[in-house]
């Protein structure tokens, strides 16, 4: 390993701890990773224990067991999440822990695989992570996603070339988009967020009633919660900690009502889900809930994906990204969905974020269903803007104006 790419990948690690889960002294810290980013997970641990972590726990993922577990383990076995392990990521909620993802993985891991195995076993396992998602659903931790190239994916993305060739261009792209290499990326990022923020408090002001989407194969109506937050960018815990939940991010969400979308959106990039591929879908919403439905690939995962329960054909997110982003210019599919999220607005499947109404955090489900906040085991974003998306938003009083045109912003954010 060069000392450049050394001295890159402890600025990313820097960054992941600083900006991402913003780690504080004395905290604990739960690392999720995989066995090939050993290296950097190192990296992460040496610079935590650095900044005062109190200690530091590693959960590790293998994507070649993985794939071996599904080919040879029943469904039953599949779907089986112990006891002990759903009290491990309780705890971790109750103790305040910090939870940094290095998130890589095989596009095509569970390619050939049954899909209807593939969601009983995803099923399973978020029911019994319920109570532990409550916790980063509602910002009552820090929470963090950042990406690193594993080969598999690499070469998903650079067909062309070698194995060593493609991580060292995935790496180039990563550093780039997260602005590591810039000579401050904890500075370039207090910028980056001060936009985002700009950019929510302008659409919170607006209270927009509805959105209307426009583009190639998309002519869609969504309705949106009164009293709905538009978030993006940096997050804070209920104890007022910032941090940042993915990186890169590049969107403003908020959350769609339940029952308020009506006709059709078509997918504009692949969706990688439960390492299979779904591509060129195109979804029919009638008062909220998806009631037809079409994919050129991975169409069975789709359906499974949608039966998941009542809540997973419904929207419980819209995010709104200039077609200008990093990731949109870099022109290239990454078939992973925090990047191809922050290249285009989407939308997404199943559970809405809580928080994005006012006082949701305190609601119960039956509260959160009259106030038109989807519930559900999943949430699953899927990319369907473009360069060729128009937005309109539709005021309380019904008068319309742009919201984007050809994918970019037409608000003045500045404007008081």
């Amino acid at each position: 390993m060069s000392v450049m790419h050394q001295h890159m990948l402890d600025k990313y690690a820097d960054l992941a701890l600083r900006t991402g889960v913003n780690l504080q002294k004395d905290q604990k810290l739960v690392i999720n990773s995989t066995v090939e980013g050993a290296d950097f997970t190192r990296v992460i641990v040496k610079k935590a224990f650095e900044l005062g972590a109190k200690d530091v726990h590693i959960n590790w993922g293998d994507d070649d067991i993985t794939r071996l577990r599904y080919e040879y383990a029943d469904t039953e076995t599949l779907k089986e999440v112990p006891e002990w392990q759903q009290d491990m990521f309780k705890s971790f909620g109750e103790e305040g822990m910090a939870i940094l993802s290095v998130r890589a993985t095989d596009p095509d891991l569970l390619q050939g695989i049954d899909a209807k195995k593939i969601a009983a076993a995803q099923k399973s396992r978020s029911e019994a992570m319920a109570e532990f998602r409550n916790y980063t659903m509602n910002d009552r931790i820090q929470w963090s996603i950042v990406s690193i190239p594993i080969t598999a994916w690499a070469q998903k993305i650079f067909p062309e070339a070698d194995a060593e060739t493609a991580k060292e261009k995935l790496w180039e792209e990563i550093f780039s988009i997260v602005r590591i290499d810039q000579e401050d990326p904890v500075k370039a990022w207090d910028e980056h967020n001060e936009m985002l923020e700009n950019a929510r408090q302008f659409l919170n002001r607006k209270q927009y009633k509805e959105l209307v989407y426009q583009g190639p194969g998309t002519n869609l109506t969504v309705a949106l919660p009164k009293g709905h937050i538009w978030k993006g960018g940096a997050s804070r815990t209920e104890d007022g900690v910032p941090f940042n939940p993915n990186m890169p991010t590049e969107e403003v969400f908020t959350a769609p009502h339940k029952y308020g979308v009506d006709g059709i959106v078509s997918s504009t990039k692949p969706l990688n889900y439960g390492g299979s591929v779904i591509d060129n879908f195109t979804l029919t919403f009638k008062d909220g809930e998806v009631v037809d439905f079409s994919a050129e690939q991975g169409e069975e995962t789709l359906e499974q994906l949608l039966d998941t329960d009542d809540g997973a054909s419904h929207l419980g997110e819209l995010a709104l990204v200039p077609h200008e982003s990093p990731i949109s210019q870099s022109g290239l599919i990454f078939y992973n969905t925090l990047y191809d999220e922050n290249a285009s607005c989407h939308l997404a499947f199943g559970k809405a974020y809580p928080n994005n109404v006012e006082g949701g955090s305190d609601m119960s489900e039956k509260e959160l269903d009259e106030n038109g906040v989807n519930h559900s085991l999943v949430h699953v974003d899927f990319m369907m803007g473009s360069g060729e998306m128009d937005i309109d938003g539709v005021l309380e009083d019904g008068k319309e104006e742009a919201v984007m045109r050809n994918g970019s912003w037409s608000l003045d954010f500045n404007e008081d």
